[in-house]
C-alpha cells in the first residue's frame, strides 16, 4: 500500500496517460503511412492502366495484356484494404483511446481532487490541534505565574490583605483557563486522531483504489488497442491474399497461343496470296530474232514477258488487263535498212532498254504480307481498310446500330403504353404531350433503320468481294497448274489469249515494219493519259506489291480514280506507276 506516497501515485498515473496519447500519436502517424502508400499505389495503376480509345485499350483483347490490367485491377482492391486498415486503426484505436483517455483524465482529476480535500482537511484538523496545544501552553504558564505571585503575596507581611485576595482571584482565574485550553486541546487532540485515522485508513484508500481500478481500467484498454492493432490487418489478410491469388490467376491467364490466334484475328486483311513469280526466258527471244531472217518479230509467250510490265500479277490491286508488250530486239544493220529509221516513241537503244529489264527483273522482289497503312481520315464505309478488317467493322457497326434501334424500339413502346394509359386515365396526363417525344423516336427509329440498310449493302458488297477474291484465286491457280507450252519449242496453246494476239500479229509481221509491234504496245502502256495531278500529304513506304512509294510533298500523274476501294493509281515522272491511298494525297483533277 502506497498510502504515504500520493506524488508518487500522481506520477504514474499522468504518465499512464501521456502513454496512451503517445500510443494514439503512433497510430495516427502508422495510418497516414497506410494512406499514403495507398494512395501511391492507386496512382501507379491508374498511370499503367489502359486509357479509353487508345491503342493501349485495343491491346486488351491479348491474354497477355488482359492479365496485366487484372493485375493493376488486383493491385487497386490491395490498395482499398490498406485504406481499410488505415480506417479501422483510426476509428478502433485512434478515436476509441482518444475518447477513452480523456474520460480517464476527467476521472483521474476527480480522483485526485477527492485525496487533495482528504489532505487539506487533515491539514486544517493539525493546525486546530496546534493551536490548541500552543494556547494551552501559554495558558499553563500564565496559570502557574499568578499561582506564583498569589503565594508571594501572602508570605509577604508588608501586602495588604486587598493585595493578597487580588492576587489569589488572579491566580484562580488563570488556573481556570488553563484548564479550558487543557480541555480544548484534549479535545482537538482526539478530533485529529481521529481524521488522521480516517484520512490513512479509509479516505486515501478509497482514493487509492479508485486510481488504481483506474490505472489498471486504463493499461486494459490500452492492450485492448494493442490487439487491435494486429488485427486490424490480420482481419484483411485474407483479402489481400485473394488479391494476391487473383494476380497469380490473372498471370497464369496469359496464353501465347491465344494471342497468337488474336494477333491473326485481329489484323486479318482478307487479302489472297500473291501468285508465283513467273521465270522469264529473255534468251529465247534474243537467239529466236537474231536467227530468223524474216523481218516480223515473233511475240513472246504470255508466261515469259517483262515482270515490269505485268500489271495482271500485281498484289492485291490488279487492274490493268491489258496484254503485254513483246520482248525487245537488238537493232540490226539490216533492220534499219529494211525498216528505217526507229520510232520517235522508242528512241534509245532497244537492247540497252532490253538489258535494263533484266537487271529489273533478276532482282529479288518479297511481297509484304503486312496490311497496308491506314489512312488520317477514315471514310464512312471503311473503304480504307483490308477487306476482312473493313468487314469486322461494318459487323461492329450493324450490331451497334441495332442495339441503338433497338433501344429506340422499347422507348417508343414504353411511350406508347403511356399514351394508352393517358386516354384511359385523362387526370394521369395529356396524351397529346407526348406526341413530340413519340414523334422523334419514330424519326430516330426510321434514320437508324436508313443507316442500318446502308451498312448492310456495304457488308454484304465486302462480302462479295471476298467470296470473289476466293474464286479469282481459285480459278487463277487451276489455270496455272495448267502447261502452257505444248513443246519444247515454246509454243503457245491455242487457247492462250497471248498466243492468239502472237498468230495474229505474225500474220501481219510480213507488212509492218520491225518497230511497228513496239511502237503498238508502247502506245498501250503509255498512252493512258494522265487526267489530273496529286500531291502527297503524308509519308507512304509502299510496301506490298502494286504500290508505291511516296514522300511527303511529292507531285504525281493520276492515271487512274479510285474506284471505292480507297486506292488511286499514280505515275510518276520517270515512269514508275503503282497505287497509294486515296487520303493520303491531295487530288486535282483536270477539267473536261
Amino acid at each position: 500500500m502506497l498510502g504515504d506516497q500520493y506524488e508518487i501515485i500522481d506520477k504514474h498515473t499522468q504518465w499512464g496517460l501521456d502513454l496512451v496519447e503517445k500510443y494514439v500519436k503512433f497510430v495516427k502517424e502508422r495510418t497516414e503511412i497506410e494512406q499514403n502508400y495507398a494512395k501511391q499505389l492507386r496512382g501507379l495503376v491508374k498511370k499503367y492502366s489502359p486509357k479509353r480509345g487508345t491503342k493501349e485499350d485495343q491491346e486488351c483483347k491479348f491474354s497477355q495484356s488482359q492479365s496485366f490490367v487484372d493485375i493493376l485491377n488486383e493491385m487497386n482492391d490491395y490498395a482499398g484494404q490498406r485504406e481499410v486498415i488505415a480506417e479501422n486503426m483510426m476509428m478502433n484505436i485512434c478515436i476509441e483511446l482518444t475518447k477513452y483517455s480523456q474520460d480517464i483524465k476527467q476521472e483521474r482529476k476527480m480522483f485526485l481532487l477527492e485525496g487533495r480535500k482528504a489532505q487539506h482537511y487533515l491539514e486544517c484538523s493539525f493546525k486546530q490541534l496546534d493551536s490548541s496545544k500552543r494556547k494551552f501552553e501559554r495558558e499553563w504558564r500564565e496559570a502557574e505565574k499568578a499561582a506564583l505571585n498569589a503565594e508571594r503575596l501572602d508570605q509577604d507581611i508588608n501586602a495588604t490583605k486587598a493585595d493578597v485576595e487580588k492576587a489569589k482571584q488572579q491566580a484562580h482565574l488563570r488556573t481556570h483557563i488553563a484548564e479550558e485550553c487543557k480541555n480544548e486541546y484534549a479535545a482537538q487532540l482526539q478530533k485529529y486522531n481521529k481524521d488522521q485515522n480516517s484520512f490513512y485508513f479509509t479516505d486515501m484508500p478509497q482514493v487509492y483504489n479508485k486510481l488504481q481500478d483506474m490505472d489498471e481500467r486504463r493499461v486494459k484498454k490500452l492492450r485492448e488497442g494493442y490487439h487491435t492493432f494486429a488485427e486490424t490487418e490480420r482481419s484483411v489478410m485474407p483479402i489481400i491474399g485473394k488479391c494476391l491469388d487473383g494476380i497469380t490467376k490473372a498471370a497464369d491467364n496469359a496464353n501465347e497461343k491465344k494471342d497468337a490466334l488474336t494477333l491473326i484475328e485481329l489484323h486479318k486483311s482478307g487479302f489472297q496470296r500473291p501468285e508465283d513469280v513467273e521465270f522469264e526466258d529473255y534468251s529465247q527471244a534474243i537467239n529466236r530474232a537474231t536467227s530468223e531472217s524474216s523481218l516480223g518479230t515473233p511475240k513472246a509467250p504470255s508466261d515469259l514477258r517483262p515482270i515490269g510490265k505485268n500489271k495482271s500479277k500485281l498484289w492485291p490491286f490488279s487492274k490493268n488487263k491489258k496484254l503485254p508488250p513483246p520482248p525487245l530486239l537488238p537493232l540490226t544493220p539490216h533492220s534499219l535498212a529494211a525498216n528505217g529509221p526507229p520510232s520517235p516513241k522508242f528512241s534509245r537503244d532497244p537492247l540497252s532498254y532490253c538489258l535494263n529489264e533484266i537487271n529489273k527483273t533478276v532482282k529479288p522482289r518479297i511481297s509484304s504480307f503486312r496490311s497496308l497503312k491506314r489512312a488520317t481520315a477514315f471514310t464512312e464505309d471503311f473503304s480504307h481498310l483490308p477487306p476482312e478488317q473493313r468487314r469486322k467493322k461494318l459487323q461492329q457497326k450493324i450490331e451497334e446500330l441495332n442495339k441503338e434501334r433497338q433501344k429506340e424500339l422499347d422507348q417508343r413502346e414504353a411511350l406508347d403504353k403511356m399514351k394508352d394509359v393517358y386516354q384511359k386515365n385523362p387526370q394521369m396526363g395529356d396524351p397529346n404531350s407526348l406526341e413530340p417525344q413519340i414523334s422523334q423516336t419514330s424519326n430516330n427509329i426510321e434514320r437508324l433503320q436508313a443507316e442500318l440498310q446502308k451498312y448492310e449493302s456495304w457488308l454484304a458488297d465486302a462480302e462479295g468481294r471476298l467470296v470473289h477474291r476466293s474464286e479469282t484465286m481459285r480459278y487463277t491457280v487451276h489455270r496455272e497448274s495448267t502447261p502452257s507450252l505444248n513443246n519444247n519449242n515454246g509454243s503457245h496453246s491455242k487457247d492462250s489469249p497471248d498466243s492468239a494476239h502472237s498468230d495474229d500479229s505474225n500474220q501481219d509481221s510480213s507488212s509492218q515494219p520491225i518497230y511497228a509491234e513496239f511502237e503498238d504496245d508502247f502506245e498501250d502502256e503509255d498512252s493512258v493519259l494522265p487526267i489530273g495531278q496529286c500531291t502527297a500529304v503524308f509519308h507512304f513506304d509502299g510496301a506490298s506489291e502494286g504500290t508505291i512509294s511516296m514522300g511527303e510533298g511529292e507531285v504525281f500523274s493520276v492515271v487512274e480514280e479510285d474506284k471505292g476501294d480507297g486506292w488511286t493509281r499514280v505515275r510518276r515522272v520517270n515512269g514508275d506507276e503503282g497505287y497509294v491511298p486515296t487520303s493520303y494525297v491531295k487530288i486535282a483533277l483536270h477539267r473536261k
